[in-house]
């Protein structure tokens, strides 16, 4: 039987929840589908943190490396340890480490599930790059907490990273419905906006088969929002994708449906999948977190892995689980009880 060794950080907050959930529907998926996943779990959270000064241990990269797969929960916990900690110190490590540039978020409204729009029948593929740009970590601040304070972070953009994030794009539009919108600032950043439109006309014209658009961010907000029909693949920066995958979270009825892939397209690392909501701490002793975008997040995981019937088998469960209304509305059922709907739909 084939096995693959899968990484376990649940995190914190509701990510321990949202994670136990997770595992035990891939695990029966897994069993249906003829393999098995061993999982190895990982206590690398704020509480980590706060007793060890370090948010994964230094040797924590080489301890990933060894693994087909990371699920990741949620981390966070900002009255205890800052964000630019928790952050720095866990999550872009192991993106940046394993070169998973492309972040992938799928956008669409699960049956039963009502979003905030009229539109229903939107299918938007985000791909966020995910290893550069303006969140590189590269700046710096002088003269702190004087009146001549200073703060600088600069933004970089790499040939090599735009242009491969957006060949991934493209590549993603093929598969798919042949559309592809490439999102900057282009008129108000004359040099690395310009730099990106540039990049994407030449990459373009290796695939005449896929339609191209270019938005300026601001515009395309608009679109999600008013014509999100009309989208397929959009491709953004660090920044903007980070912003319009939250905002595609929302038409799509909420952060507890936002899955995502942090993916390392060559395979030779690791990706990590993780649901996008954050840690919630105010809800995390009450049982109620949708555990369904960390349930499709295991889904992306297992098309990744080369499960694509198991990873079929889960999305069809969680539809069927919301096509009942089960996991529909914020707070209306368990956490257990939403697990209990699609394992109940996956048997």
């Amino acid at each position: 039987m084939k096995s693959y060794k899968i990484a376990l950080i649940p995190g914190d907050g509701i990510g321990t929840a949202v994670t136990e959930a997770t595992w035990e529907v891939l695990g029966k998926a897994a069993r249906g589908a003829g393999f098995s996943l061993e999982g190895t779990s990982f206590p690398w959270s704020c509480d980590f943190y706060e007793k060890t000064g370090l948010m994964m241990p230094a040797d924590g990269i080489e301890t990933l490396r060894g693994y087909d797969a990371i699920l990741l929960g949620a981390v966070g916990w900002p009255k205890r340890v800052p964000d630019s900690v928790s952050l720095h110190g866990l999550l872009l490590p192991i993106r940046k480490a394993f070169v998973q540039y492309a972040n992938i978020r799928p956008h669409r409204l699960l049956p039963g599930v009502e979003g905030p729009l009229r539109a229903s029948a939107f299918d938007i593929l985000c791909i966020r790059e995910n290893t550069e740009g303006e969140y590189s970590g590269a700046g710096g601040r002088v003269h702190n907490g004087t009146a001549d304070e200073v703060a600088v972070e600069t933004a970089i953009f790499t040939r090599k990273g735009v242009e491969r994030i957006l060949r991934f794009g493209f590549e993603q539009a093929r598969k798919r419905r042949g559309k592809l919108a490439s999102v900057t600032k282009s008129n108000a950043q004359k040099y690395s906006m310009v730099f990106w439109d540039e990049i994407t006309a030449l990459v373009a014209a290796e695939y005449p088969d896929v339609e191209v658009a270019n938005y300026h961010i601001d515009a395309m907000a608009a679109r999600m929002v008013m014509a999100p029909e009309s989208l397929d693949v959009v491709v953004a920066s660090n920044l903007f994708g980070d912003i319009l995958t939250d905002l595609g979270a929302a038409i799509q009825g909420g952060l507890g449906y936002a899955a995502s892939a942090n993916i390392n397209p060559e395979r030779n690392a690791p990706s990590m999948f993780e649901p996008v909501h954050g840690s919630a701490p105010d809800i995390a002793h009450l049982g109620i977190a949708n555990p369904i975008a960390a349930i499709w997040s295991g889904a992306m995981m297992l098309e990744h892995l080369g499960e694509p019937a198991a990873a079929a088998a889960v999305i069809s469960a969680i539809e069927a689980a919301t096509a009942r209304g089960i996991g529909t509305k914020p707070g209306e059922h368990k956490t257990n009880e939403i697990t209990s709907a699609v394992l109940a739909a996956l048997g």
